[in-house]
């Protein structure tokens, strides 16, 4: 049995099965179409099966959009990473398809499609998937993947899809 961290809780969001992005007054508030109304535009859904097609290369991060100076990142994962940390931001896992375990110095979590879990600034921690994980990963615009780490692992960073 894989020992949790004790300062760690993995959040599981299965059953989530849709957001709505919409502005306050907007008569459908449900659609899913990108639309302007009073010159601000409603944001689609980004179609995230699709954008993971369009890549293949393993633990490099392609960026979907931005918010405020944060990126949300797709990743294809498979095998063992590089211990690393980032010291001065958190890293927000958000598992799409496939299962991934994430170790620790004192133990490891392992997650499934729907979880999400946020590893805090600092900690040292090591990704590993057995077969292919589709990931969303969320943090600050200019995080290098592999930490302060420089190695074959460490890729272009800001990379959009």
């Amino acid at each position: 049995m894989v020992k949790q961290p004790k300062i760690f809780q993995a959040i599981n969001l299965r059953g989530c099965c849709e957001i709505s992005v919409a502005r306050r007054g907007d008569a459908d508030s449900t659609s899913s179409t990108a639309r302007s109304r009073n010159n601000a535009t409603v944001i689609s859904q980004q179609p995230l099966k699709q954008k993971l097609s369009l890549f293949s290369e393993q633990w490099s991060q392609r960026v979907v959009a931005e918010m405020n100076d944060y990126q949300f990142k797709l990743a294809k994962l498979e095998g063992d990473f590089i211990w690393h940390a980032h010291a001065d931001t958190d890293e927000v896992f958000l598992i799409l398809d496939g299962q991934l375990r994430i170790d620790f110095r004192d133990g490891a979590v392992c997650l499934s499609s729907g979880d999400m879990f946020v590893v805090p600034k600092g900690v040292e921690h090591k990704p590993f998937a057995e077969n292919e994980v589709s990931v969303l990963l969320v943090e600050p615009r200019g995080v290098i993947n592999t930490g302060s780490e420089n190695n074959e692992r460490t890729r272009a960073n800001d990379v959009w899809i």
